[in-house]
């Protein structure tokens, strides 16, 4: 399979060829050093086929995976023509891979294929184990656990017999992802632990340490143990940088955001998971691209943001991921219950496996419930509590409990809701996951106001409340300031009530002229990474988005400290782009504090209007803000230029100040 061994050493490069020099770099793993050595050597005609192996892997970690497939065929070829055919069949199974990344499954099957013929009266060899392997991933793909398993367990006894701890490793990984579908947990884990062991203290390849590192941490995200998946996504990240390989971090990153997430720190959450897209949209790896873009998705939904997650969810489906229970979950959010319900039902139809099922039966759960369909939300709940037994974590255990309290409330065992709601709330406070403890809270809080304990409902909302606020979950802390009466003012305020928020306004100057030279297609790809960066910066200082406005945002936020610490963050941010990229939309931002009063999402008043009107002054690159919002911040900014103006439909001057930002 081209091991490194395979290319001789060298110890003073100066001394050698280009050749010799590029084998010295790929050693040290000096990757960009290695592919311009190597790319010398191959003008000369000098490389042999297992330095053309050599030079594909490098194409591949230096960041072009498109080059690695085109070299790693002239070495095929080349092991073909001197008759090579062990060396020629692993060399195709290793493209098989290469394509199979990238969601080319006819040209993976045609490579899987041609090895198999290679090797049909070859099968006492180390490339037959690796053929059954990759004849047991399929199987695994294929919803065939039971073929996987025996063909696993037939390549582990080539990787003994030939003493090859990259085919042991991969063997094990595969016969353990086979039994943790199976709802063999114990056995599955077992075996996935034992080939991560050798991961870590630095027994395999780096390409196969990659694939052991990211399998074991799936493992461990199927089965909802997020503590074990994030203990290994930051061995596994520490191991990328220390390698100085762009393959794998992407898809590690994704984990870390998940974990993350679950933490409630969701703008960082976002951080990472648009990270991952970044580094993975090099490689072209349309599964791990779809698992960041739902990401994204996941976390704009906690967020409240529905557009932003419905966008990013479809984005997953376009490249092949499925966007439930996401979707449903949006329409859930919309009020479109029957319509969620179905579409979950359809999901679950098409779903064999057990972790992909068991996370789709607790949003299947809610959106029957809502629907009014208590014969799916029962049925829902039942099979949860056998793969939630099954799998064992606290994750799914707390999941499925807050799935069968809800059930319990809707069919009037009021007692036993409370019971299993409470049980689920304390899961969820140990896993220190604050917005599913808060979403349960207020399930228990339903369940205590069927009791009659108004007071004690009022508690929870009031603390699922503050705990949505704190991270930055704006559609839900609406919503439970809204059950308490009002909306985001102090619990227990009164429907109506008068609150003072500060509105920061945001918008593009010039964009129709932009448009008009960049074209339509280009301005949609500003305007996305314009909005993705805007809206991160924006959750980091706990702003939350009211509305998208033309080419800018509106967002409110609790004090005006936040809004205008804020507002420079973004155009330090647009201003580092532009440096970086020779780049990005200029952007004016106005902010103004105001007492207004809440309309659902949204809020009404002049005061609006007024803050509407102040972003309206600004210039491009300027920040404005109001004196009297200026006066109520108590941290100190770098100020400008002041002028008094007269607000268009505001009776009485107002001072605006510009607030320095670089």
């Amino acid at each position: 399979m081209g091991r490194l061994e395979d290319t001789p050493a060298v110890v003073d490069v100066a001394q050698h060829s280009p050749a010799d020099a590029a084998r010295e770099a790929f050693k040290r793993h000096a990757w960009q050093e290695a592919y311009d050595a190597f790319g010398a050597a191959d003008a000369t005609g000098s490389l042999s086929a297992a330095d053309l192996v050599a030079y594909a892997d490098t194409a591949w970690w230096s960041g072009r995976p498109d080059e690695a497939p085109g070299i790693r065929e002239r070495a095929y070829g080349s092991y073909l023509g001197a008759s090579d055919t062990r060396a020629a069949a692993g060399t195709a199974l290793r493209l098989m891979q290469d394509h199979a990344f990238r969601g080319a499954v006819t040209i993976a099957s045609a490579w899987l294929g041609r090895a198999a013929r290679l090797l049909e009266n070859d099968q006492d060899s180390r490339e037959y184990g690796y053929l059954r392997l990759m004849q047991g991933l399929v199987a695994g793909e294929s919803g065939d656990p039971d073929g996987a398993i025996a063909q696993a367990r037939l390549a582990l006894e080539y990787g003994m017999r030939f003493g090859d701890p990259d085919l042991q490793a991969l063997s094990l990984v595969l016969q353990g992802q086979a039994l943790i579908t199976k709802g063999e947990v114990k056995e599955g884990m077992k075996l996935v632990d034992e080939a991560t062991i050798a991961a870590v203290t630095g027994e395999l390849e780096l390409f196969t340490t990659g694939i052991v590192f990211c399998s074991t941490i799936g493992a461990c995200r199927d089965l909802g143990d997020l503590q074990r998946a994030s203990e290994w996504t930051e061995a596994a990240m520490r191991w990328c940088e220390r390698q100085s390989v762009n393959g794998f971090p992407g898809v590690c990153r994704i984990h870390r955001a998940e974990v993350l997430a679950l933490r409630g720190a969701l703008a960082k959450a976002e951080q990472e998971a648009r990270l991952a897209r970044d580094e993975i949209s090099r490689f072209d790896m349309r599964w791990a691209m779809g698992e960041s873009f739902y990401e994204i998705g996941s976390i704009r939904l906690r967020m409240g943001d529905l557009p932003a997650a419905e966008e990013a969810f479809r984005q997953a489906h376009e490249v092949g991921r499925s966007p439930e229970p996401g979707m449903s979950l949006i329409r859930l959010a919309e009020g479109k219950a029957a319509g969620a319900n179905m579409s979950l039902q359809r999901a679950l139809a098409g779903e064999r496996s057990r972790p992909g099922r068991a996370r789709l039966l607790a949003a299947q759960v809610e959106a029957a419930l809502a629907a009014g369909d208590l014969a799916t939300a029962s049925a829902a709940a039942d099979e949860f509590d056998t793969l939630a037994e099954t799998f064992g974590t606290p994750a799914y255990r707390a999941s499925a409990l807050q799935a069968r309290g809800e059930l319990l409330l809707a069919e009037g065992d009021v007692a036993g809701s409370m019971g299993r709601l409470r049980e689920a709330m304390d899961l969820w406070q140990k896993l220190d996951a604050p917005y599913e403890a808060s979403r349960t809270r207020l399930a228990l809080a339903r369940a205590l106001e069927a009791a009659g304990d108004a007071d004690g409902a009022g508690l929870e909302i009031a603390a699922a409340k503050a705990t949505f606020e704190r991270i930055g979950a704006a559609r839900d802390a609406r919503a439970a300031a809204e059950r308490l009466g009002g909306v985001a003012g102090a619990a227990g305020a009164p429907a109506g009530a008068r609150v003072t928020r500060t509105f920061l306004f945001s918008d593009i100057v010039g964009s129709t002229s932009l448009v008009s030279v960049i074209g339509d297609e280009a301005w949609e790809d500003v305007i996305r990474w314009h909005d993705e960066a805007l809206r991160a910066i924006v959750a980091e200082h706990g702003g939350q988005e009211i509305r998208h406005q033309g080419d800018g945002l509106v967002v409110s936020f609790d004090d005006p400290d936040s809004a205008i610490a804020c507002a420079v963050a973004v155009q330090r941010r647009l201003a580092d782009h532009r440096k970086a990229h020779g780049f990005a939309p200029s952007v004016r931002i106005g902010i103004h504090q105001a007492t207004v009063t809440p309309r659902g999402l949204d809020y009404a008043g002049v005061g609006v209007h007024a803050a509407a009107r102040v972003g309206g002054l600004a210039a491009g690159g300027e920040i404005l803000v109001s004196r009297g919002t200026l006066d109520r911040a108590t941290n100190s900014f770098p100020l400008g230029d002041s002028r008094t103006v007269e607000l268009k439909g505001i009776s009485g001057p107002v001072e605006v100040v510009q607030v320095g930002w670089r």
